[in-house]
């Protein structure tokens, strides 16, 4: 196949799902969580879930880097793109994400903050370049994906000699989640969540490969799939999961040969590691403290971190009570559980910030209307 609409193909999605539903056990259950949002929002869009037998579901998991960002780091940003000096640049979904006492960098803009939305890291190299007078900070977030462009800025910067261009540096780490997910209290105490699998994510595994997951399948004896975005890909997956639950087998599949290897990316990953180390700890919305998750600059590239450069301390901050998303990206919750969900939380007024990013499992359910009833045959 060569094009994406070979990957949407009505007749080959039916006939996969037929031989899902031949091959999967109807006395057992399938507990199968998507790591990523790209493959949540194909499971809601493409109605997948309908496809499937029901003892096949879906457990949406913390995919997305606009979601697990903590409060306390929106709160941070807020404060730097308070002061005069400063031009806060990031990427969109950012921006919308509340923070505490209902602010955003957003709102903070709307108050006369200067924060600007950029496409690239290199836009917001740009921006430091045309205002060598004023303090450029980049709010970099994600997971593996968006991590070599960041360190691809730094060097430039470091190259160019750039002093007025800061790092405020959010990036984290999937298998450090994917890890505190299979050892969390509240999946072992309450057993909520009984994960019999694994889709692993695509665009992530195309930068650190399929390998580091090998550890997984072995040491909790959870099959993973690594998988493409596309319904098919997705529908590949589950197939490739179900034939190896009912083999009693826990290994490292490849569906998305296209785009991924075992090794990954090496050229990416060499530039990660020149450029960033590893913190000893972070927090993540819903999972709390993760040790070893997330980035931080190395000391080669100190005078390049906003985090020295304006001393910013760190404080947690809880989320709303009253909304859930820490329980739905911890997996333990699905969108339509929270009393919240499509009421007082839409995409166009977000309480949480799964219903900000477009990536986000609430705004996946939101927007292809998962949470309502189907109408009646005319």
């Amino acid at each position: 196949m060569k094009f994406v609409d070979e990957f949407r193909d009505g007749a080959l999605a039916r006939g996969l799902a037929a031989t899902v539903a031949a091959e999967a056990d109807p006395a057992r259950d399938y507990t199968l969580m998507e790591f990523c949002g790209g493959h949540t929002h194909a499971i809601t869009r493409y109605g997948l879930e309908d496809l499937l037998p029901r003892n096949i579901r879906f457990i949406h998991g913390p995919g997305c880097p606009v979601c697990v960002l903590p409060v306390g780091r929106i709160d941070n940003a807020i404060e730097l793109a308070r002061r005069p000096e400063v031009i806060l640049c990031s990427y969109g979904d950012v921006l919308r994400v509340p923070a505490s006492h209902r602010t955003s960098l957003q709102r903070a803009r709307a108050e006369g903050a200067d924060v600007r939305m950029i496409w690239s890291s290199l836009d917001a190299l740009r921006i430091a370049r045309e205002n060598p007078s004023r303090e450029v900070v980049f709010l970099a977030i994600g997971f593996e994906t968006t991590t070599p462009p960041t360190a691809v800025a730094l060097q430039q910067a470091r190259a160019e000699g750039l002093a007025n261009f800061t790092v405020f540096c959010n990036h984290v780490l999937t298998p450090a989640a994917i890890q505190n997910i299979l050892e969390s209290p509240q999946l072992r105490e309450l057993g909520s969540v009984p994960l019999d699998g694994f889709i692993g994510p695509s665009h992530v595994s195309a930068i650190i490969g399929s390998r580091p997951y090998e550890y997984f399948a072995e040491e909790y004896q959870k099959p993973v799939v690594i998988a493409g975005f596309e319904p098919l890909d997705v529908l590949q997956a589950v197939l490739m999961l179900v034939r190896q639950i009912n083999a009693g087998r826990f290994a490292v599949e490849n569906q998305y040969t296209r785009a991924v290897t075992r090794e990954g990316n090496l050229k990416a990953q060499r530039l990660v590691a020149e450029v960033f180390e590893l913190r000893e700890s972070f927090e993540w919305r819903g999972l709390g403290e993760v040790p070893y998750s997330a980035l931080r600059l190395r000391p080669d590239y100190a005078a390049f971190d906003a985090e020295r450069r304006f001393n910013i301390a760190y404080h947690a901050v809880p989320d709303a009570r009253s909304c859930d998303c820490g329980a739905i990206l911890r997996g333990l919750k699905h969108p339509v559980e929270c009393k919240l969900f499509a009421t007082a939380c839409t995409p166009e007024s977000p309480i949480g910030s799964c219903m900000v990013s477009s990536e986000g499992a609430c705004s996946a359910y939101y927007s292809y209307g998962r949470h309502r009833a189907p109408e009646s045959p005319a």
